[in-house]
């Protein structure tokens, strides 16, 4: 999404509906916790119930943080053993270096009242069934509705069901 889009669709129409979104989107997956990967005290790694891509993950922090640059000590150490663990168990899913694209989000510097954002972290990786087999985009999909191979909570599972120690490091 691009940016000026995303601050439309995030900004509140109201005072009262000045909620953050993706705060409650958080506590809603802690309370389900089937499409959790990595959870550390500050911080959840969930496949989303709309991802696109099979492995497809969003990291967010448990609380409301407007930048990266707004996290504290704790926060940072907590993220660093969230993406420690994440990227650990991609790689350990298919026992290779796991490929993705992965980008934050965060608050704008424009100078303007942004409570309405939250942090968040995208990963995209195309590794569908093995190390060797990719998904890609075909023309319905970019332009309708995207296939799965696999449902979020299936995904979940099978990061789950992996290591977060990194196979390089476990002797396995």
């Amino acid at each position: 999404m691009r940016p000026n889009a995303k601050i439309v669709y995030k900004k509140p129409t109201s005072p009262s509906s000045a909620r953050q979104l993706l705060v409650d989107y958080v506590q809603r997956e802690l309370a389900d916790g089937s499409r959790t990967v990595v959870e550390t005290e500050h911080w959840l790694a969930v496949v989303p119930y709309w991802a696109a891509w099979p492995f497809e993950t969003l990291l967010l922090p448990k609380t409301h943080v407007l930048r990266i640059t707004d996290l504290s000590d704790e926060q940072r150490d907590s993220l660093a053993l969230a993406l420690k663990k994440l990227t650990s168990r991609y790689d350990n899913l298919f026992q290779c270096s796991f490929p993705y694209s992965m980008g934050w989000h965060g608050a704008p510097f424009n100078g303007e009242e942004n409570a309405h954002w939250q942090l968040h972290a995208h990963f995209y990786p195309p590794l569908l069934r093995s190390a060797t087999v990719r998904k890609f985009m075909v023309g319905y999909e970019m332009l309708a509705e995207t296939q799965r191979d696999l449902t979020a909570e299936q995904a979940a599972e099978r990061l789950r069901a992996v290591s977060d120690i990194h196979f390089r490091e476990s002797g396995v």
